[in-house]
C-alpha cells in the first residue's frame, strides 16, 4: 500500500474514531480523545500516550464493526489486512502528535473529514458492502469510506460500510 493510501486511512480511522466517541456522535461509549484521558494516560505511558488512545479507539470501533459485520472474508476501515494494521500503527508512532492536529474539536473534525470525502453519498443505515478488498490497496478505497462515514455522520445514523474478500 503506498504511503498516501496509508496516510489516508490513518488520518480516516482517526477521525471517524474520535466523531464516534460518546461526547460527539456517541457510536461506541469511550472517551480517549478526552482531555482527562491524556491527563490519566501520561503518567502511564508517557512516551506512547497518542498510540494508547489510537489503539483504544481502535478496538472500541472494531468491536461494534465485528458485531454489525460479518467477520472473516471482510475488511472495514477498523479491520484491515494485518499488513496494513501494522504499518498504520508504525506511521503513528514515527509522528504522533502530527495525526492528532485535526481533532482539536468536532467542528474541525467535520470539516477535515469533509475534505478528505470532497462530497458526500447517499447512504442507509446498517452494514453496507462497498466492493472487493483489493480496492482497499488505492486512495479510492479510503475515499468511499470518507464519504460513507461523512453522510453517516450528516444524517445521524449509524452505518458500517465494509469490502467484501
Amino acid at each position: 500500500m503506498s504511503d498516501l493510501t496509508l496516510d489516508l486511512y490513518g488520518q480516516l480511522r482517526l477521525l471517524v474514531g474520535y466523531l464516534g466517541e460518546k461526547a460527539q456522535e456517541n457510536w461506541w461509549p469511550t472517551a480517549f480523545f478526552d482531555a482527562t484521558s491524556k491527563l490519566f494516560l501520561e503518567p502511564i505511558v508517557p512516551r506512547t500516550v497518542r498510540l494508547s488512545q489510537y489503539k483504544g479507539i481502535h478496538e472500541a470501533a472494531r468491536r461494534l464493526h465485528d458485531e454489525h459485520v460479518a467477520v472473516g472474508g471482510v475488511y472495514h476501515l477498523f479491520r484491515l489486512p494485518e499488513e496494513v494494521e501494522q504499518d498504520l500503527q508504525q506511521r503513528i508512532l514515527l509522528a504522533p502528535e502530527a495525526w492528532f492536529v485535526h481533532l482539536a474539536n468536532q467542528g474541525q473534525a467535520m470539516a477535515t473529514l469533509e475534505t478528505l470525502a470532497e462530497t458526500s453519498t447517499p447512504i442507509e443505515s446498517g452494514p453496507q458492502s462497498l466492493g472487493q478488498y483489493f480496492e482497499l490497496y488505492c486512495p479510492a478505497g479510503a475515499k468511499v469510506l470518507a464519504r460513507h462515514y461523512l453522510s453517516a455522520f450528516q444524517q445521524g445514523i449509524h452505518s458500517y460500510p465494509y469490502f467484501t474478500r
